[in-house]
């Protein structure tokens, strides 16, 4: 596999400091760190990914920033950045379908295996979304377990509970909300 030159930023947000990594074109990652795996963060990716990460920017990188402010605000949950997912093409089915679960709801591991025809798929749902390298833009912390309760989320469950009710939050309700 020939090596891709990507950029990398970090932002400081309510829920720790995030990397996004991205081409120029394309968003590659958003990670989650605390202070202790953050002076390793770059390189860590560097090997999942078979690239060179450089500090720095890109029109990707641009975008997200700007589609981030407004989640982060508030105001906002359209990214639109384009992604690139990797992956395997069942992992992509599943993140493609975690695309539709509308803001402020959830779906359950076994909602997401019914909706892509894979009925008794549930764990190999949940390892698709443990693979997601995009979470946020890619919502995969909206997939709860089937009893309605937080389980699994690669950036820790205090940042899922937090990141659903921002969401929440940010759902128009009564005559505002959209039909």
């Amino acid at each position: 596999m020939e090596e891709i030159g990507l950029f990398a930023k970090w932002y400081e947000t309510p829920i720790g400091p995030i990397l996004a990594v991205a081409s120029e074109t394309h968003l590659y990652a958003v990670e989650f760190h605390d202070e202790k795996t953050r002076p390793n963060a770059i390189s860590r990716i560097e090997r999942k990914l078979d690239a060179h990460i450089v500090p720095g920017s890109s029109d990707a990188l641009e975008q997200f920033s700007d589609e981030f402010a407004e989640y982060l605000a508030g105001r906002s949950f359209d990214f639109r950045v384009p992604l690139f997912y990797g992956g395997t093409e069942f992992e992509r089915r599943v993140w493609e379908k975690l695309l539709e679960v509308p803001l402020g709801e959830t779906c359950s591991y076994g909602d997401l295996a019914r909706a892509i025809s894979e009925p008794t798929a549930f764990r190999a749902v949940a390892q698709a979304n443990n693979a997601n390298r995009i979470p946020i833009v890619i919502p995969c912390h909206r997939c709860i377990g089937s009893d309605g309760s937080l389980t699994g989320f690669g950036g820790g469950l205090w940042r899922k509970k937090w990141l659903l009710r921002h969401e929440g939050d940010m759902r128009p309700v009564g005559l505002f909300a959209l039909s």
